[in-house]
């Protein structure tokens, strides 16, 4: 039984796979497959709570499965009946729970860390290192943190991660690379280090 934050659609949910549901609850991933073809929800609902994907078998064949978010594993496992589907049902429940948790968590850290980064901003904006700098502070000194941090600048940064270049590298790192206890301290550590005197 496995319950995740994962990518669905353009946000982050806590989701499970149907290969998940068809081993916690002893059946085929075939029948599981075939339940989720076989509810007969709206078509927002399946769009919104079932994504196709595929996972790789041992020989090396791709095979369909399904990503479900909470409301698409309430859905399918409804109609599962029995002591031991019950007990599974809970377990998965608390497990989303959890997940839906840490994801409240992350979002109020990322609140936190926007916070930090807007402070940032402003003492660069009122320094009269922007001035001197013809508007180009924010983005020098926002390359030297990441240099501190990471011994890369934001251009190398973006090539080693494959990161576009209209993308967003904060964000990025917010979303795969950093917890977000790390996001928060490398952004209180950023803000700390032009408070000390980096930028006057």
């Amino acid at each position: 039984m496995l319950v995740e934050l994962m990518k669905f659609g353009k946000e982050e949910k806590a989701c499970c796979t149907s290969l998940d549901v068809a081993e916690t609850f002893g059946k085929e991933h075939k029948h599981v497959l075939r339940d989720i073809r076989e509810l007969r929800c709206s078509e927002e609902f399946l769009v919104s709570n079932f994504g196709l994907s595929h996972y790789e078998t041992a020989q090396g064949k791709s095979q369909p499965m399904y990503i479900m978010t909470r409301d698409g594993f309430t859905l399918l496992v409804m109609g599962y009946i029995g002591d031991v589907a019950m007990k599974f049902k809970e377990a998965y429940i608390k497990q989303f729970n959890a997940m839906e948790k840490a994801l409240r968590g992350k979002l109020v850290e990322r609140e936190k860390g926007i916070a930090v980064r807007q402070a940032l901003t402003k003492a660069l904006q009122q320094s009269a290192e922007d001035e001197r700098m013809h508007g180009h502070a924010y983005s020098t000194y926002t390359n030297c943190i990441y240099t501190a941090l990471f011994g890369k600048n934001a251009k190398q940064l973006k090539e080693e991660y494959s990161v576009g270049e209209k993308e967003n590298l904060r964000d990025f790192f917010l979303l795969t690379i950093w917890r977000p206890s790390s996001q928060w301290s490398a952004s209180s550590a950023a803000l700390s280090i032009v408070d000390g005197g980096m930028v006057r």
